[in-house]
């Protein structure tokens, strides 16, 4: 195993002993202690580290007295460390559960079924996590290295070494083998796993675990039971039995304590022949059943949140009780060919947050009552015989990823163009969009190619809309449109002036300025940022954030109107006018647009409604809502500057209600030639008393001196 180097193994200790690169300096050389015993392996310095993080000195120096006993070539002694200072039996218990059973498991899952078994897994589980001895993948899959299971175990067979019967925990198939066939178990087994080849698969009998009372988790693979089923623990709450050889669970089989039945591969026809109360029951996976014909009763399954039945190619149908399913939040169906339809019941389930119908060829049909289910956040439907986005999934308000009819990605994205589908001519558009009696799920709707006859409808719906960008096809259309967009907008405006008043203060992508003033309204001033961030942009935000301090006129100046990184147009009201200018062949990076604005109200308001960006060459209108500019990133911004090219005549309009807008300028920023602004400590919410440039490759030195002058007059805008 190689190590790794000092330096490289002080800075991984570090970020898990004191979340940072380097020691506290009163631990430096209690850390050079631990590395040096840690050998350079990443895997004690991680689990060292995440142990020690938060200790006191004395707790270090009695850390350090135990490894100076362990062999230097003992990793898992080592490792054990960190076990041994697990504050309690649970989190130990929980540790030895995961190395023996869990690896690879959903964590979700794992935590259900621990907490069957009075374990309090969630918090456990962080704890784990916290010091470095279990992991979560991005796929919420629990994880541990080799070395921390295989020291897990032996923590197990150590108790033991000779006695299988009576280590708590069977994992080798065989120790499990020697014990089920000679019958020796006893009340010391808690969990058990036994996966067998289903080449060789063995048959044992139910008797050898009569005497297995404490059995809680019972993993089985390429195994068969004869005998009577009342002989298995009543305290069991995991039962895994991958090639399930019965049609049906026995009727002996006491099931009242399981939290997870799963029985993939299995030969199962029915569930259950009798029908099984089972409150503590969350997850009833049967996938791969290829003879399974319909699902359980589920109104005695009160508590299940998972059902999974993927690839029960004979499954045609599914209880109407499902819909008695109050708890329910996954049900996955993927590959079930035979099954037909869904019962209406399902629509009603409040709780469920995926389903799952792909490759289900049968289902032609999903009911409009699916906007009910107002905890779906995803929906998968591809590879169906559904030819029909319903209506109604538009209403939803919960929806965030969606594959249905050819349509596949996150619903902001593709709704979209299922409203646009409806609109073409083979469809009736009015009948479309007169359903969409809720859009303000939408965040934005492209329409390319308007006539004011399509419009029509959608202005009716634009003060729900997110935005709306909008390619129209003549100068003329686009007069229009702006008017009647203008129209909606103000008369929208007014009734909610009407309605309500001032409250909330703006988000981040746009900043409120309240300066002083001599006159009774109060002048404010207001910063959209439109692009990516750099370090003056940064700057700016700061300095806002901080309250710019004005001259004498209320003026505030803004960098840039004299030297061509930053072009300024301005204008007065709240529309700006400009040509978009070439630049030495350098691309626009970001639009920055500042509003000043006089209000009555002395309080932040919620004052601007929407923004547009109007592109007169290229006769497009993108509208913006105050949300959506908030929710911005700078990947949506690119787009919005990617509609700008040079020569293209564009107009800003700023879209306020009850407020005076006084004047709106335009800032244009490049990017750079040659300049480098030092290094930004972006987290430092002070303004710097001093911003230095670095000017690189620059012959004319008045240019260096234009640049000192233009920031020194940026910096006075700040109260520095």
């Amino acid at each position: 195993m190689t190590g790794m180097n000092i330096d490289e193994s002080i800075e991984l200790f570090s970020w898990h002993a004191f979340k940072q690169a380097s020691p506290k300096e009163d631990f430096m050389e209690l850390s050079r202690n631990v590395v040096a015993y840690a050998g350079g392996l990443p895997l004690a310095l991680e689990v060292l580290g995440s142990y020690l993080f938060d200790m006191e000195v004395t707790e270090w120096k009695s850390v350090l007295e135990k490894l100076r006993k362990i062999p230097n070539d003992e990793v898992q002694e080592k490792l054990k460390i960190s076990y041994d200072g697990l504050s309690d039996d649970t989190e130990k218990g929980i540790f030895l559960d995961i190395a023996c059973f869990f690896i690879g498991k959903d964590r979700n899952d794992v935590i259900h079924i621990l907490n069957g078994c009075g374990l309090f897994a969630e918090n456990g589980i962080r704890v784990l996590v916290e010091r470095s001895l279990v992991t979560v993948d991005d796929r919420n899959q629990l994880g541990m290295h080799d070395l921390l299971r295989d020291m897990g175990r032996e923590i197990i067979r150590s108790k033991s070494p000779m006695e299988l019967e009576e280590r708590s925990r069977l994992w080798f198939h065989e120790d499990v083998l020697d014990v089920l066939s000679k019958e020796t178990g006893t009340k010391f087994i808690e969990g058990l796993t036994l996966k067998l080849p289903r080449s060789n698969t063995k048959t044992l009998c139910t008797k050898a675990f009569v005497n297995m009372k404490k059995l809680r988790l019972l993993h089985l693979s390429g195994v068969e039971l004869v005998g009577d089923f009342e002989y298995l623990s009543k305290d069991l709450r995991w039962l895994c039995w991958h090639g399930f050889p019965f049609s049906f669970i026995p009727t002996g089989f006491y099931q009242g304590s399981l939290v997870s039945i799963e029985l993939e591969n299995s030969k199962i026809t029915m569930v259950w022949k009798e029908t099984q109360l089972i409150e503590t029951l969350k997850i009833l996976n049967l996938s791969h059943s290829h003879y399974l014909t319909k699902t359980p009763d589920f109104l005695n399954l009160p508590n299940l949140e998972k059902l999974i039945l993927m690839d029960c190619p004979r499954l045609s149908e599914v209880s109407y009780t499902i819909g008695h399913l109050t708890k329910v939040l996954l049900i996955n169906f993927q590959d079930c060919i035979s099954l037909r339809n869904l019962p209406r019941s399902i629509y009603k389930l409040k709780s469920l947050k995926t389903l799952i119908l792909s490759g289900c060829l049968k289902i032609d049909k999903l009911e409009e009552d699916i906007e009910q289910m107002e905890s779906l956040t995803t929906l998968v439907a591809d590879k169906t015989a559904i030819r029909r986005v319903p209506f109604s999934i538009v209403r939803s308000k919960s929806i965030g990823y969606i594959s249905l009819c050819g349509y596949e990605g996150f619903s902001r994205d593709v709704f979209p163009s299922i409203i646009w589908s409806w609109m073409s001519p083979v469809n009736s558009l009015s009948s479309r969009v007169e359903t969409l009696v809720d859009m303000s799920s939408l965040v934005s709707l492209d329409v390319q190619n308007s006539s004011s006859n399509q419009l029509s409808y959608i202005y009716e719906e634009l003060p729900k809309l997110q935005s709306l960008w909008i390619e129209c096809g003549s100068d003329l259309q686009l007069s229009r449109d702006i008017t009647s967009i203008l129209d909606v907008l103000n008369a929208t405006n007014s009734e909610e002036s009407e309605s309500y008043g001032t409250t909330s203060q703006m988000h981040n992508v746009f900043t409120l300025i309240e300066c002083n003033s001599r006159s009774k309204l109060f002048e404010k001033r207001l910063l959209i940022q439109m692009g990516r961030s750099s370090e003056i942009t940064h700057i700016l935000k700061q300095g806002i954030l901080q309250n710019i301090t004005t001259s004498d006129g209320g003026d505030c100046l803004l960098p840039g109107d004299y030297y061509p990184d930053w072009l300024t147009f301005s204008n007065e009201g709240s529309s700006v006018t400009f040509e978009i200018p070439e630049v030495n062949g350098r691309s626009l990076k970001t639009m920055m647009c500042h509003i000043h604005y006089s209000s009555s109200d002395s309080i932040t308001s919620d004052g601007l409604k929407n923004l547009l960006v109007i592109n007169h060459t290229k006769s497009t209108i993108q509208l913006y809502k105050r949300n959506a500019l908030a929710s911005f990133d700078d990947e949506e911004w690119q787009r919005v500057l990617s509609n700008i090219e040079p020569g293209n005549k564009v107009q800003i309009v700023v879209v306020f209600w009850n407020i005076t807008v006084n004047k709106t300028s335009i800032y244009l920023i490049y990017e750079a030639i040659d300049e480098k602004v030092e290094h930004y400590h972006a987290s430092n919410m002070n303004v710097p008393r001093s911003i230095s440039l670095k000017v690189e490759s620059m012959e004319d030195a008045s240019v260096q001196s234009l640049i000192k002058r233009l920031l020194n007059k940026f910096l006075s805008c700040f109260c520095i």
